[in-house]
């Protein structure tokens, strides 16, 4: 059977995740599987690169998909898409990948970026995208605190109970905190990046650089909650509507001809 990585965006804000919901409540994977199933008779399992929560975007998650006909690439776009209408999911892109290519094994680079509106009116036009804060915040205070988390540590301080990742440590590559000037204040965009992530770590990562950026937390007050080890002294945890899946890497692009 033809293996196909796709390149998918969505809007999460109808969705409970990404992962098939036991309870058949809405997710995405369950979205392009039923998509994908029109095309072809059987059962069709999309595996992703990641499990985003419910709430949460992606402009760049990859799935991969095993099919019993040799789709051209373009015309499995068109006709997924078809069926994915009218809904928030789109495959961007498709390409023919080998049988040892999986979406979320064969990652070597996850992207994430959160996007916070720290200004007094909320956006009308974007409420379901960013985190809007009333508060004035200094973008210097959280760039210091978050060159701390830059590195391999013990992250339990900054995962969620739930996690079930077998270990809390994992390497943070870059934080990188943008300030963008907009009406009446700013937006700051915290992109992340990883090989992988904890269940909770950015949006528990950006929840308390914003206790940093309010004033409530000194910057090295991150650094000491980090090495604490203890969910207990993790700042509040952002809102999922801020967050978005931007990007995968993988040792060689499969979609090496995107535009």
């Amino acid at each position: 059977m033809p293996r196909f990585a796709l390149l998918v965006e969505y809007d999460g804000t109808m969705f409970h995740g990404w992962q098939r919901q036991a309870d058949g409540q809405p997710s995405v994977q369950a979205a392009l599987e039923a998509a994908l199933a029109r095309l072809e008779p059987g059962e069709v399992m999309v595996q992703g690169s990641g499990r985003t929560d419910s709430g949460v975007h992606a402009s760049g998650q990859v799935a991969h998909v095993d099919l019993s006909r040799d789709w051209d690439p373009a015309r499995l776009v068109a006709a997924a898409n078809f069926h994915l209408r009218p809904g928030p999911v789109a495959v961007v892109q498709a390409s023919a990948v080998s049988r040892d290519f999986h979406a979320r094994f064969s990652a070597i680079e996850r992207r994430y970026t959160f996007r916070l509106l720290s200004r007094r009116a909320p956006s009308a036009l974007e409420r379901n995208r960013v985190w809007h804060v009333h508060a004035r915040l200094d973008g210097a205070a959280m760039r210091q605190a978050a060159a701390a988390l830059v590195g391999r540590h013990d992250f339990t301080t900054f995962r969620s109970t739930h996690c079930q990742a077998q270990s809390p440590v994992k390497t943070l590559d870059a934080i990188t905190i943008e300030e963008v000037p907009v009406a009446g204040g700013a937006e700051f965009r915290f992109h992340l990046r990883a090989r992988s992530f904890l269940h909770n770590q950015v949006r528990s990562i950006v929840g308390t650089l914003e206790r940093v950026g309010a004033g409530a937390w000194p910057p090295e007050r991150v650094g000491q909650a980090l090495a604490a080890r203890d969910r207990a002294e993790c700042g509040p945890v952002a809102p999922p509507q801020g967050l978005s899946l931007t990007q995968v890497l993988y040792p060689t692009d499969p979609f090496s001809d995107r535009m």
